[in-house]
């Protein structure tokens, strides 16, 4: 069982904001945080972002921007990235965590595209893809959904 997902972008005020909350909307009982490898710390997400998961009844207002850093990734039962190269990336950074990290569409082998400074379709493509990515990951891991959600 998986006790702690760490969902990991760029920045973490777009993709990995919605990723994590999308996942923690599906599933109570994991920890789940996100990072990114090139942080805006302190940022909040993106104003798309926060409008579309509105949306979909889902808060992340109150997100705040952090890096990547080696505690947050080596204590992650899973990782998650949007791209194939932030999976080498944080490979070679942390050979450690090899075998804990996917990206978030692994099941259909392709990258979430970045929608940061891109339009609101570029947004709401990329938070479809998500939640597919979400509903893939919930029924591979058999994490415990939330019920009447």
């Amino acid at each position: 069982m998986f006790k702690r997902v760490l969902v990991v972008c760029t920045g973490n005020i777009c993709r990995s904001p919605m990723g994590a909350a999308l996942l923690k909307h599906a599933c109570e009982s994991i920890d789940i945080v996100s990072a990114g490898l090139h942080a805006l710390d302190g940022h909040g997400a993106d104003p798309l972002a926060i409008e579309l998961m509105a949306q979909r009844g889902i808060d992340i207002e109150s997100h705040v921007a952090r890096q990547l850093t080696r505690e947050t990734a080596v204590s992650a039962d899973l990782i998650l990235v949007m791209e194939a190269a932030q999976k080498r990336d944080i490979e070679s950074w942390l050979p450690e965590t090899r075998g804990r990290i996917f990206r978030f569409l692994e099941s259909r082998a392709i990258d979430v595209p970045d929608p940061y400074r891109k339009s609101r379709q570029h947004f709401s493509l990329t938070l479809d893809l998500m939640v597919e990515g979400t509903a893939d990951w919930v029924a591979k891991l058999g994490m415990p959904a939330v019920t009447g959600k």
